[in-house]
């Protein structure tokens, strides 16, 4: 015997996609005169197309059935549009954040550069800028260029000469291979 939780037969449990771009995802809308295959929009237009006729055929419950039908999907449709202005409106709100965020930190660089870098730094930049500052006090001591010298540019300073071994010292070590 099958536990009743593991089978609901309730609507609810159905498989249902999740959000997911309705828009222009293809149904399968098994209506009154068979299957009405395609896009939410022209699921709409078809049963839209139905009521008109069966109308014009006298046909009341037909017309009233397929306008059902098509107010159905055009929900499905409303609903998914809502949603993706909603997804939007909040990406839009995030991005005028984001750029308000950069103008303010482009107005403190600028106002630091003006009043000659005397201007507490943000905390984001403090940690970072120790270094770099660092940096900038040991160029300006090597010279009034700012241009740091290289091991190239350097005069080469020259090593002292290494002990010699004795020559008894049958090791073979580095004191031999220096020689």
């Amino acid at each position: 015997m099958r536990s009743s939780k593991s089978r609901s037969r309730s609507k609810s449990n159905r498989n249902r996609p999740s959000g997911g771009n309705v828009v222009n995802r293809v149904f399968d809308s098994s209506g009154p005169e068979g299957k009405v295959r395609g896009t939410p929009q022209q699921i709409i237009d078809k049963y839209n197309q139905l009521a008109r006729d069966a109308q014009l055929s006298g046909d009341r419950v037909a017309a009233e059935n397929f306008q059902q039908h098509a107010e159905h999907y055009l929900r499905l449709l409303s609903e998914a549009q809502r949603e993706i202005d909603a997804r939007r409106e909040e990406q839009e709100r995030q991005n005028r954040e984001r750029q308000a965020e950069r103008d303010r930190e482009r107005a403190e660089r600028q106002e630091r550069e003006s009043n000659g870098g005397d201007a507490p730094l943000p905390e984001m930049e403090q940690e970072t800028s120790g270094l770099e500052l660092a940096d900038a006090d040991a160029s300006a001591d090597e010279g009034e260029s700012g241009l740091v010298d290289t091991p190239e540019a350097a005069p080469k300073k020259r090593r002292k000469p290494r002990k010699k071994a004795d020559a008894d010292d049958s090791t073979g070590g580095p004191a031999e291979a220096a020689e």
